[in-house]
């Protein structure tokens, strides 16, 4: 019976740091590859730092329709603007027009 209490006491002995060893290795795990962890932070600004172009070329496409609307209204209409909206809109063209078709999405 003693080697018996023996293990028991030794188990009892190493079950409290076994179980500390075991959360810090399941925390320390999280901590590099969980959902807010060290890798999807480097990932995360990885995926900023490629996307900043393109905010950057929306953001001058967004200006220069702007402009554009800015052209049409009517506080201060300009006159070149709304001739060329209205030849795109009705498809009309001078008689020395030359037309040069192509296909994809026409420049608005």
């Amino acid at each position: 019976m003693g080697s018996v209490s023996n293990v028991r006491t030794g188990l009892r002995q190493i079950a409290g740091p076994m179980i500390g060893v075991c959360a810090i290795v399941y925390f320390g795990f999280h901590v590099v590859h969980g959902d807010r962890g060290l890798l999807t932070y480097v990932q995360l600004k990885k995926g900023i730092a490629e996307t900043l172009p393109v905010l950057e070329e929306a953001r001058i496409r967004r200006e220069q329709l702007a402009n554009r609307v800015r052209l049409l209204h009517p506080s201060n209409l300009d006159l070149d603007m709304l001739e060329e909206r209205a030849r795109i809109m009705l498809n009309y063209g001078y008689v020395d027009d030359v037309v040069i078709l192509y296909e994809g999405e026409p420049d608005t």
